[in-house]
């Protein structure tokens, strides 16, 4: 019997949108600076993640010496004309309150609902080699925590800090590639004072 099936997946540090409270799922911005974040684990040689910036960044930031292999499905949700807008712009925006009432079939004007961010986020998990690390973003991260935990929890019961690392762990590929739920999902430290600089 082969190794138990698993995946390491890291939410990107902190971005000056992110800080200020801004949907920027495809908005393309950078960090903010960090001082003395490092992974605790094994160095893997390759990470995967989302084309982004901020993941791009966050990634040569834990794994300076890796191979990064950039793959757009792991985007975050594109947020369509809601980009760049806060809560407080949009609480009267008649589209987005229908939005925020049914997000998984309905997407923002110009954007993606969150289905569609499932199927391609699960469709590149699936095609991800055991033991893969995967820089990517808070929507990506939910939608795996919901499909793959056994405890039954809903998108925005999950919290997902900025720098967090989760592993996946299932009996078997095949688990995975059926959507099947893991046997572990646990939070894995990484190691530092991740300070934020203002900038």
């Amino acid at each position: 019997m082969a190794n138990n099936h698993h995946l390491y997946l890291i939410r990107h540090l902190q971005t000056a949108g992110n800080r200020e409270r801004k949907y920027i799922g495809w908005t393309d911005e950078p960090i903010e600076k960090v001082s003395d974040v490092f992974w605790n684990l094994a160095i893997p040689e390759i990470v995967h993640g989302s084309d982004l910036l901020r993941a791009q960044e966050t990634a040569a930031l834990l794994f300076p010496n890796a191979v990064y292999h950039s793959d757009a499905r792991f985007r975050e949700c594109n947020f369509g004309n809601f980009e760049g807008k806060t809560y407080a712009d949009l609480e009267m925006d008649k589209d987005y309150r229908n939005w925020l009432d049914d997000m998984e079939r309905r997407a923002p004007r110009g954007g993606e609902s969150m289905s569609d961010v499932e199927r391609r986020v699960l469709e590149a998990l699936t095609e991800m080699p055991n033991g893969a690390v995967i820089v990517t973003h808070g929507g990506p991260i939910r939608i795996a925590m919901t499909r793959f935990s056994k405890e039954v929890s809903d998108f925005w019961s999950w919290e997902v800090p900025h720098g967090s690392a989760w592993k996946f762990e299932w009996e078997t590929y095949d688990k995975l590639k059926e959507s099947g739920r893991c046997m572990s999902l646990s939070e894995v430290p990484i190691t530092g004072k991740g300070t934020m600089s203002k900038s």
